[in-house]
């Protein structure tokens, strides 16, 4: 896979390139103290703290108290290094589990939709350069694709099948880069009411089944049917 990372530049994939083995005549010459795993935290860093714009090899290798040149017995490119940090920071997502919501996101698939979006919109305001990159690098790291297969369950447990579930996925999949990832992001509340019209729109196209089993389990009546909570004693509940 080959990726745009810069106007008329394609490379490969740091997740797909393969890295041939140093010689162990020159791997006693590298560094002492450092690894990919460190470098990429403190790209992460300086990233948040400098933004996009201004990141260099040189910046960071000064943070690092190195020379430019070691870092590149870990990564091979700057942008290498910058697919790593991404991938890094998407890990701070906050992912629903299999078999239940996670902590905080309600009970079904719509409360586990809104942790996920929630927590992703998080991350995107922490570090503002990664919805630039997200753009820029395929998202194939391991974190990006667990977000992924997070994504996946969500929509087995709405039922849709077809065009729309490939339709649902492109509604998340655009909200949560679109509305989410914008320089300018919308006010918290105007997000979730946001979501909540997404997931209302997904629950309309869901199977029945499915749609009224999301809504009991978010409180509300199934689709078509009055609720009876604050009908008055010995009357019968209004039926459209």
């Amino acid at each position: 896979m080959v990726t745009a990372a810069d106007p008329g530049e394609t490379r490969t994939s740091v997740w797909l390139a393969a890295r041939p083995a140093a010689p162990a005549r020159r791997r006693s010459e590298a560094p002492s103290g450092l690894d990919r795993d460190r470098i990429t935290a403190a790209t992460v860093r300086l990233l948040d703290a400098d933004g996009l714009a201004r990141f260099s090899m040189r910046r960071l290798a000064a943070g690092l108290g190195v020379t430019a040149m070691s870092l590149y017995w870990y990564v091979d490119t700057k942008q290498d290094l910058l697919e790593l940090a991404l991938d890094r920071a998407l890990g701070e997502v906050r992912l629903p589990t299999a078999e239940g919501a996670a902590e905080g996101g309600g009970a079904g698939w719509p409360g586990r939709l809104q942790t996920l979006a929630r927590s992703y919109r998080r991350v995107l305001a922490d570090h503002p350069w990664v919805a630039p990159l997200t753009a820029a690098y395929p998202n194939i790291g391991p974190h990006a694709r667990a977000f992924d297969a997070a994504l996946q369950r969500l929509l087995d447990a709405t039922g849709l099948v077809d065009a729309a579930r490939t339709g649902a996925h492109l509604a998340v999949s655009q909200f949560l880069h679109g509305c989410g990832g914008t320089v300018r992001r919308a006010p918290e509340g105007d997000f979730c009411l946001a979501l909540d019209v997404l997931i209302a729109g997904i629950e309309a196209k869901a199977p029945a089944g499915r749609a009224s089993t999301a809504q009991a389990a978010a409180g509300q009546p199934p689709a078509g049917r009055a609720s009876t909570a604050h009908a008055p004693a010995g009357q019968a509940p209004t039926r459209p």
